[in-house]
């Protein structure tokens, strides 16, 4: 091939000079270069012509030179055993052809390129590639390019491979079953097609209709000795409050918007006020009537229904006064709970100001444990329609109630708090209904020989 390059090159010199003529010795080439910087000036124009240079050889191979004069760039890829003899054995199986501007590389599919000792490729690297929805971790004393793959977080993602970090999605979204993705939350709130909201909301207007009833009861019988005896007016009034009790829990149902917040917890303090006061003042009624009995008692004059209906007022005016100031300050508003479940966006309505809310709660208690402290003290006076046990027991499970609502409100998360505070307004208002009015209805219509004024007064027992 030697002879066939000089012969080449010889064609290119019309005039060859003798003194210039290449040395009778084939000369030593280095790879990729032809001649060295020592060579005489005639080789110097040699290396100029050789990129000019372009023939074939016998079996068919393109021989060129580039510009600096390296040759063509082609290489066959050999698989290579080695045998447990210590011999050596090797197989083509593809050839790189650098002689187009972009160069094929041919491997011969059909060739088993891996066997007989592997079945696949066999990877130059430490690790696996991680796969989307994972990213890399280092693994503590291995080097830096072995690392380990860890599925992303709840509400993080990764979209590419060998990702360093994976990313957060918006506090709208959550991420998808293979963290390869970010797609929206579910909207969650306590509504009327939930069974815990239909069953809490069923239970509401069972007890409202059953208050309407005892309300209708009271008004048919209001000339009976049993109604008449601490306040008909007293009683109706309880029984109106308690039926408005039950029926604002349906404010805390459904989808909360601006207008349904501002008058949840407003709603539930004024009725419920009416409500602890209307028992306070009929537990006040009591005491005053017995004690007016006295010889020279100056209570008889306050005996009768304005004082009761003063105090009411009074109180209502009280917890009136702390809603005007929560709304006028901090009012609740609707609000989007994205933190307590990575699944849902709860929809829920916040307080504003949990300081108001916690006094209106503490106003309510303080007027139910004020009427417990008389109802206990009234509930041994010798009168067979003295209703002071009623409400010492009623009063006894409305404190119990609302005692263990407080740390159950402040544990629960989203719309398990809404469902907390409407069982606790629906258990409370029923004590309240139960023990109360649920005893002279079966006086009225299972014992009505006991609602007669002959003899109202028992003696004391020693």
């Amino acid at each position: 091939m030697a002879d066939r390059i000089v012969s080449a090159v010889k064609s290119f010199f019309p005039d060859p000079d003798p003194a210039h003529t290449l040395p009778a010795a084939e000369p030593e080439i280095d790879h990729g270069t032809l001649f060295t910087a020592k060579d005489p000036p005639a080789n110097k124009k040699l290396n100029a012509l050789m990129p000019h240079v372009r023939f074939r050889t016998s079996s068919g191979d393109k021989i060129y030179f580039k510009d600096n004069g390296d040759p063509q760039a082609h290489y066959d890829i050999l698989k290579w055993y080695f045998l447990k003899t210590g011999n050596k054995k090797s197989i083509k199986v593809g050839s790189f052809d650098g002689s187009e501007s972009d160069g094929k590389l041919f491997v011969n599919d059909s060739a088993n390129l891996w066997g007989p000792y592997f079945s696949e490729f066999a990877h130059s690297r430490c690790s696996e590639p991680c796969k989307p929805g994972f990213r890399k971790a280092k693994v503590e004393g291995a080097p830096s390019c072995c690392y380990t793959c860890v599925l992303c977080a709840d509400g993080e993602m990764s979209n590419i491979t060998d990702a360093q970090s994976c990313m957060k999605c918006s506090k709208y979204e959550k991420s998808n079953t293979g963290r390869n993705g970010c797609i929206l939350r579910d909207i969650n709130y306590l509504s009327y097609e939930d069974h815990l909201g239909f069953t809490l909301s069923s239970i509401s207007v069972i007890l409202s209709v059953t208050c309407a009833v005892i309300l209708g009861i009271f008004i048919k019988y209001r000339e009976t000795p049993i109604v008449r005896a601490n306040n008909r007016y007293l009683s109706c009034l309880l029984l109106i409050s308690l039926m408005l009790c039950f029926l604002c829990t349906l404010l805390f149902i459904g989808r909360p918007t601006q207008i349904c917040c501002l008058f949840q917890q407003v709603t539930f303090g004024v009725v419920f006020t009416i409500s602890v006061s209307s028992l306070l003042a009929k537990t006040l009624t009591v005491i005053i009537a017995f004690n007016a009995t006295k010889p020279g008692s100056k209570l008889k004059k306050y005996v009768g229904t304005q004082l009761a209906i003063i105090l009411v007022i009074v109180c209502s005016l009280v917890d009136i006064v702390i809603s005007a100031v929560w709304l006028a300050s901090n009012p609740p508003f609707p609000e989007a709970d994205t933190l307590s479940d990575p699944d849902y966006i709860i929809l829920l309505c916040n307080e504003g100001s949990v300081t108001f809310f916690f006094c209106i709660i503490g106003y309510i208690g303080t007027l139910a444990l004020l009427s417990f402290t008389a109802a206990f003290l009234a509930k041994d006076f010798p009168d067979r329609f003295n209703e002071a046990k009623n409400i010492t027991f009623s009063m006894l499970g409305f404190c119990s109630v609302w005692g263990a609502f407080v740390p159950a409100y402040l544990s629960s998360k989203g719309s398990r708090m809404v469902a907390v505070e409407i069982f606790a307004i629906l258990s409370s208002s029923a004590g309240l209904l139960g023990c109360i009015f649920i005893p002279k209805c079966y006086i009225i219509f299972l014992r009505p020989e006991l609602n007669t004024k002959d003899p109202i007064v028992r003696k004391f027992k020693t």
